[in-house]
């Protein structure tokens, strides 16, 4: 899948949004992406899923992870594509945690996957529930890259398109200069 055609998946299913948002980060936007209004699609959430795997498939993955909940579908789909097991972390005392009764082996070979990266933030913290956990992180992939390539891993990455959106701080927002009040429309408060 092209980069092209992620981003046409994403117009079509209504999961690009222009606007005034406020991101998880706590940044503003003139662009968000609410990646579950694609992946609502089986079919579509597949096709991404096999696509961003491709990827990895040399890499002997044996589970992949995501941060609940916007990843969820994702690291199920890129696992069924790699033949392994997906897990998801959660917020636990606001630390992402494996909880459910997901446990990893000592040296466990992980692939760490996200709907959307824009500071990288939810994604190194599920890089460090894995190491804290014994597995080992192979990768870090993601459907779209919107920092620009900024959110930087030490393992090799892969976003299946990139997203130039505009970020800014709450007090440097030119949106909210302008009267506009920002909305977020994601699953975190």
């Amino acid at each position: 899948m092209t980069e092209t055609e992620t981003l046409d998946l994403y117009r079509e299913t209504g999961a690009l949004l222009r606007g005034h948002f406020r991101l998880t980060s706590g940044l503003h936007s003139d662009i968000y992406l609410q990646s579950a209004l694609v992946l609502q699609y089986p079919e579509h959430a597949g096709a991404l899923g096999a696509a961003l795997a491709a990827s990895f498939r040399g890499a002997e993955v044996r589970t992949v992870l995501a941060p609940a909940i916007g990843g969820i579908l994702v690291a199920h789909e890129v696992a069924r594509a790699l033949g392994a097991r997906a897990l998801f972390t959660e917020r636990e005392n606001g630390v992402m945690r494996l909880r459910r009764g997901f446990t990893l082996t000592a040296g466990e070979r992980c692939l760490v996957v996200e709907d959307v990266i824009t500071t990288g933030g939810s994604t190194r913290e599920v890089v460090a529930c894995v190491e804290e956990n014994g597995g080992v992180v192979v990768g870090v992939g993601s459907l779209i890259d919107r920092s620009g390539g900024a959110a930087a891993f030490t393992v090799k990455r892969v976003a299946l398109a990139t997203v130039g959106a505009k970020t800014w701080p709450p007090d440097a927002c030119p949106l909210c200069r302008e009267g506009s009040t920002a909305i977020k429309p994601g699953s975190r408060v």
